[in-house]
């Protein structure tokens, strides 16, 4: 099995990071649709779950990484965060969520920046908890993002990853394989000027670490009290950890 990592284009000689950067530069436009239209607007529940979970540890800092066009980092605002910074490599998706953030006149408490997630520019211990939504899957390095998540965490911090994951149910996984491999990039390609975004995030997808298997990497980096949260059949799948 090649240990290269997945990336959009694999015909060009980018990294992967160069290629997400690319990629979502492309589809930012059209992001938030297309987001809603292949999840069948579940992914708005899960959202919210994860939410649920920062209100209970009630943070004052939360740093949202991959935080796309801000839809998270929007949805903290309704948490007692006094300071929600959302972070992306892609310039043209911070584009639009600035404006929703200016639309919702939210500019004092959430702000945005163009950070590498494993290069943050960020002072160590400085954020109550990190959230992770559908973006952790496109880290070049998981690892050592994850190491980074850990250094900008204050100590006993909160981390909570959504991400997709694979059913173990033999019936539905079957179900979820084909529309994740047949249904979502057509879907995708019908409205996307980028017909190899769709197909890359299929894929990613569907080999991304998951489950027991991404609890142990967690772990491994130095993670603590790591639990996998199941959603919809595990179609997708949430994960808290602590420093």
């Amino acid at each position: 099995m090649s240990t290269e990592p997945l990336k959009p284009y694999q015909d060009k000689a980018e990294s992967k990071g160069e290629q997400v950067e690319e990629m979502f530069d492309n589809i930012s436009g059209n992001y938030d649709f297309l987001n809603k239209m292949i999840s069948l607007g579940m992914d708005k529940k899960w959202k919210r779950k994860v939410l649920k979970i920062l209100q209970k540890r009630n943070p004052k800092n939360i740093l949202d990484i991959a935080t796309g066009t801000g839809d998270m980092a929007i949805l903290f605002a309704e948490t007692k965060a006094e300071n929600i910074l959302g972070v992306d490599i892609s310039t043209k998706m911070l584009e639009v969520a600035d404006v929703k953030i200016k639309s919702l006149n939210l500019q004092d408490r959430v702000k945005t920046a163009v950070q590498n997630s494993e290069r943050l520019t960020l002072e160590d211990k400085s954020f109550e908890a990190v959230t992770v939504s559908y973006g952790i899957r496109n880290f070049e390095d998981l690892k050592l993002g994850l190491s980074e998540i850990l250094r900008v965490l204050q100590d006993d911090g909160t981390l909570v990853i959504l991400e997709t994951s694979v059913p173990k149910n033999p019936v539905i996984r079957g179900g979820y394989m084909f529309y994740t491999k047949h249904i979502m990039p057509r879907l995708a390609k019908l409205f996307s000027k980028d017909k190899s975004a769709y197909d890359y995030l299929s894929s990613s997808a569907i080999n991304f670490p998951h489950g027991a298997e991404m609890k142990s990497i967690l772990e491994e980096v130095g993670f603590k009290n790591v639990e996998v949260k199941p959603q919809f059949f595990g179609v997708t799948s949430i994960y808290y950890a602590e420093k």
